[in-house]
């Protein structure tokens, strides 16, 4: 490989910044080489429209990945929640790092926690997942509170509570941390209540899938305990948006008997953004040790899950 810098394709919010930034120090150590961050806007950064309205998933991709097509960056970093389950074949998942914390968190005025949250309450988000889990928490727990739909970056929903327009505002603990500002986390939501989003925590390295050189040494940064949960937990979202339009919630997580890896239990919810339905079931199995298994795992749970009612449950979320 020469010694040329790699052009690495980012969004230019300063998360998109900070996350690239973070693999960019860690590319040029196993490649040698100097890596140089090439800002893209994409659609989702100009459009005010509600994501659910603009489609979610995939916004705030496709520039990124034309410029890769195109050859105008050799490689890509994107929250992996953000990527659509369906991988163009030009494009290969190079990497999938270590994850961050997949929680979500609160924060809210006063220090307050969600139990803590007084009648009436107004929690700012901009995902129908979370507004389900919230509402149908609140519901379980005879609290009384008003999900807020709201979009914006880190600064303009944490700016929301500061200037008291909304109580609470719920965020992703990986976001926060990654700009520095995990201080600012009044809850943790625990995943028994809120599970996140599938891939939530994780970042995504894409490069050209016919580019063998740089596909090895970015592999250098792959993390196969999390490609192993974020492939189920996508295999899961992949299946359930065949079969139902309700925002999903999955997580998988390993569960060890001492310092030893012994299982992998994966968890989904699909539920009526009201919070009045929901259809959450888990299922535990080996370690997935093969892209395959980690697939057929997710695609299990989701089986199960619509036979459960998940299939009669049409969210709001646009197609």
């Amino acid at each position: 490989m020469s010694d040329k810098a790699l052009r690495l394709g980012t969004r230019r919010s300063k998360l998109a910044m900070a996350q690239s930034g973070q693999v960019a120090k860690a590319v040029s150590q196993v490649t040698g080489r100097p890596v140089e961050l090439v800002e893209i806007t994409t659609y989702g950064d100009v459009s005010r429209e509600h994501l659910a309205q603009i489609g979610g998933t995939g916004v705030f991709v496709a520039a990124l990945r034309e410029a890769l097509m195109r050859g105008e960056v050799d490689f890509a970093v994107h929250s992996l929640k953000d990527l659509p389950t369906a991988q163009p074949e030009e494009l290969a998942l190079a990497a999938i790092p270590a994850r961050e914390d997949p929680r979500d968190v609160m924060v809210a005025r006063d220090a307050l926690k969600l139990t803590d949250l007084p009648r009436g309450a107004r929690i700012g988000t901009g995902s129908p997942r979370r507004m389900a889990q919230l509402n149908a928490y609140a519901r379980a727990h005879g609290l009384e509170f008003e999900t807020v739909p709201i979009r914006g970056n880190v600064d303009t929903r944490i700016g929301y509570v500061h200037k008291g327009e909304l109580d609470a505002v719920v965020l992703a603990a990986a976001g926060l941390n990654r700009i520095g500002r995990g201080d600012e986390v009044t809850d943790f939501l625990s995943v028994d209540a809120v599970l996140p989003a599938p891939g939530q925590g994780a970042l995504a390295v894409e490069c050209a899938a016919d580019d063998a050189g740089l596909i090895a040494a970015l592999a250098e940064l792959d993390d196969p305990f999390t490609r192993a949960a974020v492939t189920a937990e996508r295999s899961l979202l992949a299946a359930l948006e065949a079969g139902c339009s309700a925002p999903v919630g999955a997580l998988a997580d390993l569960l060890a008997d001492g310092q030893i890896v012994k299982e992998m239990r994966l968890r989904g919810v699909v539920g009526t953004t009201d919070g009045a339905t929901l259809v959450q079931l888990s299922t535990t199995g080996p370690v997935p040790d093969t892209h395959e298994a980690a697939t057929a795992l997710g695609r299990e749970l989701a089986t199960e899950m619509l036979a459960q009612g998940a299939a009669g449950l049409m969210g709001e979320r646009a197609h």
